[in-house]
Order: structure tokens, then C-alpha cells, then sequence
């Protein structure tokens, strides 16, 4: 008897991860950047997306509002403790 459908994909977490990820070269940082400078930059990228996210939020009514203040706060958090973990590295 022939199959008339094909089988669906595997979606097995197991047999998923066998191949390595190999990440996209379309944006690359440089494997020489050291983690002061990485930290740094992610900080000014997390405060540029918190003043987005929070003037956004004031153009909006309602749930939408309160949502994107919601991910606003995760960002603002993120921000924290980016600060902090420089704070560690370079306590001036």
C-alpha cells in the first residue's frame, strides 16, 4: 500500500540538536573584543531601547500601553544588571 501523506517533521528536542547552530555571519563582532567593551555596548543598547520603548508607550491607549511598558521595565532591568555587572568588573 502506498503512503498518501508524508510524515511529519521530527520534533524530537533529542534528534534536533544534532547538527551544530551555525550562526549567521551577516552581523559579526569581532572575536577580539573583550567583555569591558561588549558590556558597554549593550548597555547604550539597552538604554536606547528603553527611551524608545517608554516614548512609544506614550502614543498608545490601554493594554497596548501597558504591555509595552511592560517589556520597557524587562529592558530597563536588563539595563541594571549590565550596569552592575561593569560596576563589578570596574569599580571606579
Amino acid at each position: 500500500m502506498v503512503k498518501q501523506t508524508q510524515n511529519p517533521p521530527d520534533t524530537d528536542p533529542d534528534t534536533l540538536n544534532q547538527t551544530p547552530r551555525l550562526p549567521s555571519n551577516i552581523f559579526f563582532i569581532a572575536p577580539d573584543i573583550d567583555n569591558q567593551t561588549l558590556l558597554e555596548y549593550a548597555c547604550e543598547s539597552l538604554a536606547s531601547a528603553n527611551v524608545m520603548a517608554s516614548d512609544f508607550a506614550r502614543y498608545l491607549k490601554g493594554s497596548q500601553s501597558n504591555t509595552l511598558l511592560g517589556i520597557q521595565q524587562s529592558i530597563m532591568l536588563g539595563e541594571l544588571a549590565v550596569n552592575r555587572v561593569l560596576d563589578n568588573l570596574d569599580p571606579r
